[in-house]
């Protein structure tokens, strides 16, 4: 799934089954759909481009959905001609079904009371343990994820940390539109989930290959 600086025995990569990434797809969306509940339950904000359209919804007024797709389009463009078809049609599949689990997830559970601190911080859990299964099997989440497993996969650059320095851009723009302890929040929640990823997901350290 990454690149891999020494070269391994010739067993020693090992390539996941259809079925292995049908199971890591379906788990990891559920994981980052569940994390967005939470989120949006304490009203805090996501990084990536679902952060970038949103704050632009509400400078501009425009449709929300349309947005998200435009801004995606370029991703995929670099997805497909970098990362191979493969790659791009399980991310597409991803964005679809974090779409579905999320608007089906007001129907699936409810909070009668969140803390926006624990929120804050499971909710940016959940969203870097699924992301964590989505890269493991070589599938982002559109956008900013996109980017930032090319730059791993081509630079060596830690995944992780590219999304997380981006998502704090994002956040940093967006004082001018949550309050200021939602805002802090959202930082540590994107810190938390970014982490999640820089820690387990190094390249070199997993072998597998979808």
């Amino acid at each position: 799934m990454t690149q891999i600086s020494a070269s391994p025995a010739p067993d020693a990569v090992s390539r996941h089954r259809f079925h292995e990434d049908a199971l890591a797809l379906l788990l990891g969306t559920s994981f980052v759909a569940l994390g967005m509940a939470v989120y949006a339950q304490s009203t805090l904000l996501l990084g990536g481009i679902a952060g970038v359209t949103l704050l632009l919804s509400y400078v501009t007024r425009w449709d929300f959905g349309l947005m998200f797709f435009a801004l995606n389009l370029p991703f995929y463009l670099l997805a497909w001609k970098r990362m191979g078809p493969g790659f791009t049609l399980r991310t597409a599949s991803a964005v679809g079904l974090v779409t579905l689990f999320s608007r089906l997830s007001a129907d699936w559970i409810g909070f009668s009371h969140l803390h926006p601190l624990y929120a804050a911080v499971i909710g940016g859990a959940l969203s870097g343990v699924g992301l964590l299964m989505l890269f493991r099997h070589r599938t982002g989440l559109g956008g900013i994820n996109i980017l930032a497993f090319y730059l791993q996969e081509r630079f060596g650059l830690r995944a992780g940390y590219v999304q997380l320095g981006i998502d704090l851009a994002i956040l940093i723009a967006a004082a001018f539109v949550l309050p200021v302890d939602r805002l802090l929040l959202s930082v540590l929640g994107a810190v938390v989930m970014n982490l999640v990823l820089a820690l387990n997901h190094r390249p070199g350290r997993y072998l597998g290959m979808s």
